[in-house]
Protein backbone atom coordinates (compact mmCIF):
# COMPACT_ATOMS: atom_id res chain seq x y z
CA UNK A 1 0.00 0.00 0.00
CA UNK A 2 1.31 3.28 -0.43
CA UNK A 3 1.52 6.37 1.62
CA UNK A 4 -1.62 8.82 2.03
CA UNK A 5 -1.47 12.20 2.98
CA UNK A 6 -4.16 13.46 5.17
CA UNK A 7 -5.05 17.04 6.45
CA UNK A 8 -7.77 18.19 8.69
CA UNK A 9 -8.73 21.36 10.25
CA UNK A 10 -10.37 21.52 13.58
CA UNK A 11 -13.44 24.95 13.90
CA UNK A 12 -10.75 26.74 16.00
CA UNK A 13 -8.28 26.29 13.39
CA UNK A 14 -5.64 23.64 14.41
CA UNK A 15 -4.53 22.11 11.82
CA UNK A 16 -3.82 17.86 11.86
CA UNK A 17 -1.61 16.55 8.81
CA UNK A 18 -0.26 13.14 8.28
CA UNK A 19 1.50 11.01 5.84
CA UNK A 20 -0.45 7.34 6.81
CA UNK A 21 2.22 4.72 6.16
CA UNK A 22 0.26 0.91 6.58
CA UNK A 23 3.71 -0.91 5.74
CA UNK A 24 5.55 1.51 8.79
CA UNK A 25 6.39 -0.26 12.41
CA UNK A 26 6.20 2.54 14.78
CA UNK A 27 4.54 6.00 14.20
CA UNK A 28 5.31 9.79 15.42
CA UNK A 29 3.29 12.90 16.41
CA UNK A 30 4.29 16.40 17.08
CA UNK A 31 2.92 19.53 18.15
CA UNK A 32 4.64 22.27 16.42
CA UNK A 33 3.74 26.11 17.78
CA UNK A 34 4.62 29.17 15.48
CA UNK A 35 6.08 30.79 18.16
CA UNK A 36 9.72 31.12 19.40
CA UNK A 37 12.61 34.01 20.24
CA UNK A 38 11.65 36.21 17.07
CA UNK A 39 7.77 36.75 18.61
CA UNK A 40 8.98 37.93 21.96
CA UNK A 41 9.38 41.40 23.46
CA UNK A 42 13.18 42.17 24.19
CA UNK A 43 11.47 42.19 28.10
CA UNK A 44 10.81 38.83 28.20
CA UNK A 45 13.31 37.58 25.89
CA UNK A 46 13.75 33.51 26.86
CA UNK A 47 10.18 33.47 27.55
CA UNK A 48 9.77 30.70 24.66
CA UNK A 49 12.45 28.24 25.57
CA UNK A 50 11.14 29.31 29.63
CA UNK A 51 7.84 27.85 28.50
CA UNK A 52 8.89 24.86 26.81
CA UNK A 53 10.94 23.56 29.99
CA UNK A 54 7.26 24.63 32.02
CA UNK A 55 5.14 22.36 29.74
CA UNK A 56 7.03 19.40 31.82
CA UNK A 57 6.00 20.69 34.83
CA UNK A 58 2.54 19.17 35.15
CA UNK A 59 -0.81 20.43 33.72
CA UNK A 60 -4.04 20.24 35.84
CA UNK A 61 -4.40 16.23 35.17
CA UNK A 62 -0.82 15.18 35.65
CA UNK A 63 1.82 16.37 38.02
CA UNK A 64 5.98 16.50 36.45
CA UNK A 65 6.04 13.06 37.91
CA UNK A 66 3.15 11.55 36.17
CA UNK A 67 4.72 13.44 32.86
CA UNK A 68 7.67 11.43 32.99
CA UNK A 69 6.17 8.37 33.87
CA UNK A 70 3.65 8.08 31.16
CA UNK A 71 6.10 8.47 28.65
CA UNK A 72 8.51 5.55 30.03
CA UNK A 73 5.21 3.60 30.43
CA UNK A 74 4.77 3.77 26.42
CA UNK A 75 8.37 3.43 25.69
CA UNK A 76 8.33 6.92 24.20
CA UNK A 77 11.22 8.45 22.63
CA UNK A 78 10.36 12.02 23.13
CA UNK A 79 11.72 15.52 23.75
CA UNK A 80 10.93 19.23 22.72
CA UNK A 81 13.06 21.71 21.61
CA UNK A 82 12.50 25.84 21.32
CA UNK A 83 14.03 28.09 18.51
CA UNK A 84 13.83 31.49 16.94
CA UNK A 85 11.28 30.24 14.85
CA UNK A 86 8.93 27.72 16.70
CA UNK A 87 8.33 25.72 20.01
CA UNK A 88 7.52 21.64 18.69
CA UNK A 89 6.51 18.88 21.43
CA UNK A 90 7.23 15.47 20.17
CA UNK A 91 7.07 11.38 20.96
CA UNK A 92 8.08 8.40 18.49
CA UNK A 93 6.04 5.15 19.86
CA UNK A 94 4.71 2.10 18.95
CA UNK A 95 1.30 2.78 16.87
CA UNK A 96 -0.64 1.31 19.64
CA UNK A 97 0.24 3.82 21.84
CA UNK A 98 -0.03 6.60 19.36
CA UNK A 99 -3.32 7.48 21.36
CA UNK A 100 -1.50 8.06 24.59
CA UNK A 101 1.14 9.93 23.27
CA UNK A 102 -1.06 12.19 21.58
CA UNK A 103 -3.33 13.01 25.15
CA UNK A 104 -0.33 13.41 26.71
CA UNK A 105 1.98 15.91 24.87
CA UNK A 106 -1.97 17.71 24.38
CA UNK A 107 -2.11 17.53 27.85
CA UNK A 108 1.08 19.22 28.47
CA UNK A 109 0.43 22.29 25.70
CA UNK A 110 -2.56 23.46 28.61
CA UNK A 111 0.61 23.61 31.50
CA UNK A 112 -0.05 24.69 34.90
CA UNK A 113 2.10 26.95 34.88
CA UNK A 114 2.61 26.94 39.12
CA UNK A 115 4.47 29.89 40.57
CA UNK A 116 6.48 27.27 43.19
CA UNK A 117 7.92 25.09 39.66
CA UNK A 118 8.22 28.71 37.42
CA UNK A 119 10.87 29.70 40.69
CA UNK A 120 12.67 26.28 40.71
CA UNK A 121 12.75 26.08 36.60
CA UNK A 122 13.90 29.67 36.72
CA UNK A 123 17.43 28.05 38.43
CA UNK A 124 17.65 25.56 35.80
CA UNK A 125 17.36 28.01 33.07
CA UNK A 126 20.26 30.05 34.75
CA UNK A 127 22.34 27.30 34.89
CA UNK A 128 21.58 26.48 31.10
CA UNK A 129 22.64 30.04 30.03
CA UNK A 130 26.07 29.93 32.20
CA UNK A 131 26.75 26.64 30.99
CA UNK A 132 26.45 28.33 27.12
CA UNK A 133 28.13 30.99 28.21
CA UNK A 134 31.25 28.99 28.68
CA UNK A 135 30.98 27.98 25.10
CA UNK A 136 33.12 30.13 22.77
CA UNK A 137 31.10 29.05 19.93
CA UNK A 138 27.42 30.01 21.73
CA UNK A 139 29.02 33.19 22.97
CA UNK A 140 30.45 33.78 19.07
CA UNK A 141 27.06 32.86 17.74
CA UNK A 142 25.16 35.25 19.66
CA UNK A 143 27.28 38.19 19.27
CA UNK A 144 27.10 37.48 15.70
CA UNK A 145 23.50 37.80 15.55
CA UNK A 146 23.60 40.52 17.83
CA UNK A 147 26.07 42.27 15.20
CA UNK A 148 23.97 41.45 12.04
CA UNK A 149 20.07 42.03 13.01
CA UNK A 150 20.33 44.73 15.82
CA UNK A 151 17.47 45.77 17.08
CA UNK A 152 15.34 42.75 15.33
CA UNK A 153 13.94 39.61 17.14
CA UNK A 154 15.88 37.48 14.86
CA UNK A 155 18.57 38.81 16.86
CA UNK A 156 17.44 37.77 20.45
CA UNK A 157 19.08 34.59 22.58
CA UNK A 158 16.89 31.63 22.21
CA UNK A 159 17.95 30.76 26.08
CA UNK A 160 17.40 34.93 27.06
CA UNK A 161 19.96 36.58 29.11
CA UNK A 162 20.56 35.89 33.12
CA UNK A 163 19.03 40.09 33.50
CA UNK A 164 15.88 39.37 31.29
CA UNK A 165 15.25 35.40 33.12
CA UNK A 166 15.71 36.87 36.65
CA UNK A 167 13.42 40.35 35.77
CA UNK A 168 11.04 37.76 33.88
CA UNK A 169 7.72 36.75 35.62
CA UNK A 170 5.26 34.14 35.97
CA UNK A 171 2.54 36.23 35.15
CA UNK A 172 4.61 37.56 31.70
CA UNK A 173 4.72 34.04 30.65
CA UNK A 174 1.07 32.95 30.84
CA UNK A 175 0.14 36.56 29.26
CA UNK A 176 2.69 35.04 26.77
CA UNK A 177 1.33 31.67 26.65
CA UNK A 178 -2.20 33.45 26.39
CA UNK A 179 -1.24 35.83 23.08
CA UNK A 180 1.13 32.50 21.40
CA UNK A 181 -0.02 29.06 21.88
CA UNK A 182 -3.44 29.53 20.58
CA UNK A 183 -5.18 26.91 18.49
CA UNK A 184 -4.74 28.46 15.12
CA UNK A 185 -1.14 28.65 15.96
CA UNK A 186 -0.10 24.82 16.22
CA UNK A 187 -0.02 22.63 13.14
CA UNK A 188 0.27 18.75 14.56
CA UNK A 189 2.10 16.17 12.17
CA UNK A 190 1.80 12.40 12.40
CA UNK A 191 3.82 9.89 10.49
CA UNK A 192 4.39 6.24 10.49
CA UNK A 193 1.53 3.39 10.98
CA UNK A 194 -2.08 5.40 12.13
CA UNK A 195 -6.02 5.50 11.96
CA UNK A 196 -5.87 9.52 10.71
CA UNK A 197 -9.76 9.71 11.62
CA UNK A 198 -8.99 8.22 14.87
CA UNK A 199 -5.89 10.71 15.08
CA UNK A 200 -8.10 13.50 14.54
CA UNK A 201 -10.93 12.65 16.81
CA UNK A 202 -8.46 12.39 19.75
CA UNK A 203 -7.11 15.63 18.68
CA UNK A 204 -10.55 17.38 19.26
CA UNK A 205 -11.07 15.52 22.01
CA UNK A 206 -8.28 17.01 23.60
CA UNK A 207 -7.72 20.53 21.59
CA UNK A 208 -11.03 21.32 20.47
CA UNK A 209 -11.90 23.93 22.88
CA UNK A 210 -8.84 25.56 22.80
CA UNK A 211 -8.81 29.20 21.75
CA UNK A 212 -7.61 31.12 18.90
CA UNK A 213 -4.25 33.05 19.40
CA UNK A 214 -5.21 36.66 19.29
CA UNK A 215 -1.60 37.86 18.44
CA UNK A 216 0.11 36.29 15.09
CA UNK A 217 3.69 36.67 13.98
CA UNK A 218 4.84 40.10 12.45
CA UNK A 219 7.29 40.61 9.69
CA UNK A 220 9.27 43.63 10.06
CA UNK A 221 11.89 43.37 7.89
CA UNK A 222 15.51 43.19 9.67
CA UNK A 223 17.68 46.07 8.46
CA UNK A 224 21.04 43.69 8.69
CA UNK A 225 24.25 45.50 9.42
CA UNK A 226 27.61 44.23 7.15
CA UNK A 227 29.92 45.36 10.18
CA UNK A 228 32.78 43.39 11.55
CA UNK A 229 33.72 43.22 15.50
CA UNK A 230 36.19 41.30 17.28
CA UNK A 231 36.11 40.17 20.87
CA UNK A 232 39.12 39.28 23.65
CA UNK A 233 38.93 36.99 25.99
CA UNK A 234 42.58 36.24 27.38
CA UNK A 235 41.30 32.76 28.88
CA UNK A 236 40.99 31.08 25.38
CA UNK A 237 42.87 29.48 24.34
CA UNK A 238 41.96 29.17 20.44
CA UNK A 239 40.62 31.92 17.94
CA UNK A 240 36.69 31.78 16.77
CA UNK A 241 35.52 32.97 13.87
CA UNK A 242 32.02 33.65 12.65
CA UNK A 243 30.44 35.35 9.55
CA UNK A 244 26.86 35.72 8.51
CA UNK A 245 25.16 36.43 4.96
CA UNK A 246 21.56 36.80 3.86
CA UNK A 247 20.26 33.52 2.23
CA UNK A 248 16.67 32.68 0.92
CA UNK A 249 14.03 32.62 2.77
CA UNK A 250 12.43 28.96 4.04
CA UNK A 251 9.60 29.96 1.22
CA UNK A 252 12.00 30.79 -1.32
CA UNK A 253 12.54 27.67 -4.02
CA UNK A 254 16.02 29.64 -4.67
CA UNK A 255 16.85 27.17 -1.02
CA UNK A 256 17.62 23.84 -3.04
CA UNK A 257 20.26 25.79 -4.74
CA UNK A 258 21.46 27.05 -1.47
CA UNK A 259 21.48 23.39 -0.31
CA UNK A 260 23.93 22.53 -2.85
CA UNK A 261 25.69 25.37 -2.03
CA UNK A 262 26.75 25.43 1.26
CA UNK A 263 27.52 21.45 0.82
CA UNK A 264 29.88 22.20 -2.13
CA UNK A 265 31.51 24.83 0.02
CA UNK A 266 31.11 24.14 3.96
CA UNK A 267 30.00 20.19 4.73
CA UNK A 268 31.78 18.47 7.22
CA UNK A 269 34.11 16.05 4.99
CA UNK A 270 35.03 16.78 0.90
CA UNK A 271 33.93 20.37 0.96
CA UNK A 272 35.77 23.12 -0.51
CA UNK A 273 36.82 24.41 3.30
CA UNK A 274 36.83 21.01 4.51
CA UNK A 275 40.13 20.62 2.02
CA UNK A 276 41.41 24.07 2.68
CA UNK A 277 41.57 24.26 6.24
CA UNK A 278 40.67 21.35 8.16
CA UNK A 279 42.84 18.52 5.93
CA UNK A 280 45.59 21.10 5.97
CA UNK A 281 45.82 21.05 9.54
CA UNK A 282 45.26 25.20 9.32
CA UNK A 283 41.84 25.36 11.63
CA UNK A 284 40.55 22.75 13.84
CA UNK A 285 36.97 22.98 12.27
CA UNK A 286 35.37 25.12 9.44
CA UNK A 287 32.12 25.18 8.19
CA UNK A 288 29.25 26.97 6.13
CA UNK A 289 25.58 26.42 6.52
CA UNK A 290 22.44 27.48 5.59
CA UNK A 291 19.62 28.51 7.53
CA UNK A 292 16.53 28.74 6.44
CA UNK A 293 14.25 31.40 8.29
CA UNK A 294 10.54 32.21 8.33
CA UNK A 295 10.70 35.31 4.98
CA UNK A 296 14.17 35.44 5.69
CA UNK A 297 17.47 33.34 5.73
CA UNK A 298 21.43 33.72 6.37
CA UNK A 299 24.36 31.60 5.46
CA UNK A 300 26.53 31.06 8.14
CA UNK A 301 30.67 30.29 8.24
CA UNK A 302 32.55 29.48 11.04
CA UNK A 303 36.36 28.33 11.78
CA UNK A 304 38.03 27.81 15.07
CA UNK A 305 42.11 27.39 14.83
CA UNK A 306 45.35 28.50 16.51
CA UNK A 307 45.32 32.59 17.52
CA UNK A 308 48.77 32.73 16.07
CA UNK A 309 47.19 31.49 12.43
CA UNK A 310 43.72 33.72 12.72
CA UNK A 311 44.53 35.85 10.31
CA UNK A 312 45.66 33.22 7.62
CA UNK A 313 42.57 30.84 8.11
CA UNK A 314 40.13 34.30 7.86
CA UNK A 315 41.98 34.90 4.83
CA UNK A 316 42.00 31.20 3.19
CA UNK A 317 38.18 31.24 4.44
CA UNK A 318 37.09 34.57 2.96
CA UNK A 319 39.01 33.56 -0.36
CA UNK A 320 36.82 30.22 -0.52
CA UNK A 321 33.53 31.76 -0.59
CA UNK A 322 34.55 34.89 -2.92
CA UNK A 323 36.47 32.83 -5.22
CA UNK A 324 33.28 29.93 -5.68
CA UNK A 325 31.10 31.97 -8.25
CA UNK A 326 34.25 31.87 -11.02
CA UNK A 327 34.72 28.27 -10.06
CA UNK A 328 31.98 26.29 -9.93
CA UNK A 329 32.34 22.83 -11.07
CA UNK A 330 29.43 20.43 -11.96
CA UNK A 331 30.68 17.59 -10.88
CA UNK A 332 30.78 19.26 -7.25
CA UNK A 333 27.52 20.36 -7.35
CA UNK A 334 26.42 16.55 -8.70
CA UNK A 335 28.31 14.86 -5.53
CA UNK A 336 26.49 17.50 -3.19
CA UNK A 337 22.88 16.80 -4.88
CA UNK A 338 23.80 12.79 -4.30
CA UNK A 339 24.43 13.16 -0.92
CA UNK A 340 22.10 15.51 0.11
CA UNK A 341 19.16 13.17 -1.53
CA UNK A 342 21.00 10.59 0.30
CA UNK A 343 20.77 11.73 3.92
CA UNK A 344 16.91 13.35 3.43
CA UNK A 345 15.90 9.63 2.39
CA UNK A 346 17.26 8.34 5.23
CA UNK A 347 15.84 10.72 7.37
CA UNK A 348 12.88 10.05 5.68
CA UNK A 349 12.87 6.37 5.79
CA UNK A 350 11.60 6.76 9.99
CA UNK A 351 8.47 8.19 10.62
CA UNK A 352 10.19 10.87 13.06
CA UNK A 353 12.28 12.34 10.30
CA UNK A 354 8.85 12.34 7.86
CA UNK A 355 6.82 13.89 10.91
CA UNK A 356 9.78 16.68 11.77
CA UNK A 357 9.86 17.48 7.65
CA UNK A 358 5.98 17.54 7.61
CA UNK A 359 5.42 19.72 10.79
CA UNK A 360 8.25 22.34 9.52
CA UNK A 361 7.41 22.71 5.96
CA UNK A 362 3.50 23.05 6.69
CA UNK A 363 4.79 25.75 9.77
CA UNK A 364 7.10 27.45 7.14
CA UNK A 365 4.60 26.96 3.71
CA UNK A 366 1.36 25.91 4.43
CA UNK A 367 1.38 22.78 2.09
CA UNK A 368 2.40 19.51 1.80
CA UNK A 369 5.81 18.50 0.02
CA UNK A 370 6.20 14.94 -0.27
CA UNK A 371 9.66 13.35 0.13
CA UNK A 372 9.67 12.59 -3.53
CA UNK A 373 8.84 16.25 -4.64
CA UNK A 374 12.13 17.41 -2.73
CA UNK A 375 14.34 15.22 -4.21
CA UNK A 376 13.19 15.62 -7.61
CA UNK A 377 13.65 19.47 -6.64
CA UNK A 378 17.30 18.92 -5.51
CA UNK A 379 18.59 16.67 -8.23
CA UNK A 380 17.04 19.06 -10.94
CA UNK A 381 19.62 22.20 -9.20
CA UNK A 382 22.03 22.97 -12.33
CA UNK A 383 25.53 24.65 -12.22
CA UNK A 384 23.95 27.49 -13.91
CA UNK A 385 21.20 27.36 -10.68
CA UNK A 386 24.09 28.16 -8.29
CA UNK A 387 25.20 30.91 -10.34
CA UNK A 388 22.09 32.81 -10.25
CA UNK A 389 21.62 31.95 -6.82
CA UNK A 390 25.50 33.80 -6.05
CA UNK A 391 23.87 36.66 -7.92
CA UNK A 392 21.13 37.25 -6.17
CA UNK A 393 22.79 36.36 -2.39
CA UNK A 394 26.45 37.52 -2.90
CA UNK A 395 28.45 36.10 -0.31
CA UNK A 396 30.31 39.07 -0.09
CA UNK A 397 27.77 40.70 1.86
CA UNK A 398 28.39 39.69 5.72
CA UNK A 399 29.09 40.58 8.88
CA UNK A 400 32.17 38.92 10.58
CA UNK A 401 33.06 38.51 14.94
CA UNK A 402 35.89 37.26 15.95
CA UNK A 403 36.51 35.75 19.55
CA UNK A 404 40.02 34.95 20.50
CA UNK A 405 42.76 35.30 23.62
CA UNK A 406 44.27 38.55 21.73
Amino acid sequence: MSIEFRKATLANGLTVIAEVNPDAHTAAIGYFVKAGARDEDRVVMGVSHFLEHMMFKGTARRTADDVNREFDEIGANYNAFTSHEMTVFYAHVLPEFLPRATDLLGDMLRPALRVEDFEMERNVILEEIGMYDDRPQWRLQDTMLETYFQEHPLAYRVLGTKESIQALKADQMRGYFEQRYGANSITVAAAGKLDFEALVRDIEAITGQWPKAPQIRRYDEPKVIFNQRSLVDAKLTRHYLAAICPAPAAQDDHRYAAMILTDVLGDSDGSRLYWALTETGLADEASFSYDPQDRFGGYIAFASCDPERSEEVEAKLLAVLDGYAASIDADEVQRAKNKIATNLTLHGERPSGRMTSLGGTWTYLGQYLPLADELERIMAVTPQDVTDLLQQYPLSQRAIVRLGPK
